[in-house]
């Protein structure tokens, strides 16, 4: 008897190897329920925000917007600061003198800008330490708060505006001695 060939005898296609894939759900399940705890953790903190942003007077709200508006001016000031500093010329020498002293007026005026943006930037620091410890709109002067339109219009003042006014005429009449 002749044999006959297998796929003759079977009548059937040949079996294609299939890879075996393990399903491991487990994982990604895990992972989709970290992610909802992360966001609903994540809500939470901004409920817990928004919550302790409505409890805020209208007062702590004007102080807490001026604190933003400090840190931000405090950073645009050291940015200047510091690209002031990588720009200045070290030696000034020209051949016209009339051209050696323009650039060293230049020179001198833009320091004293940044000796005044350094005085202020001290300012800065101390009334965010202020507000951080809760000191932020007393007159040091009389112990009454300052308004609020004064601290919005210039945010590192320490005095309340009749103490502001008296100093003022003091120094005035200082000046005329």
């Amino acid at each position: 008897m002749a044999k006959k060939p297998a796929a003759k005898r079977l009548k059937t296609k040949p079996v294609k190897k299939v890879k075996k894939v393990k399903k491991n759900t487990k994982p990604q399940v895990a992972k989709s329920r970290i992610k909802e705890k992360k966001t609903t953790a994540a809500s939470k903190k901004k409920k817990v925000v928004g919550k302790e942003a409505s409890k805020m007077t209208p007062r702590e709200k004007i102080i807490h917007e001026i604190k933003q508006n400090l840190l931000s001016q405090r950073e645009s000031l050291l940015k200047e600061a510091e690209a002031t500093l990588n720009n200045l010329p070290s030696e000034l020498n020209f051949p016209d003198m009339g051209d050696q002293a323009t650039a060293e007026t230049d020179r001198n005026f833009i320091l004293r800008l940044r000796d005044r943006e350094r005085m202020l930037l001290k300012k800065i620091e101390e009334t965010i330490e202020r507000i951080e410890s809760g000191e932020y709109g007393m007159c040091v002067e009389c112990g009454n708060e300052i308004g609020t339109k004064r601290l919005e219009a210039r945010p590192v003042t320490t005095l309340c505006i009749d103490c502001k006014t008296r100093q003022e005429e003091e120094e005035r009449i200082a000046e005329g001695s």
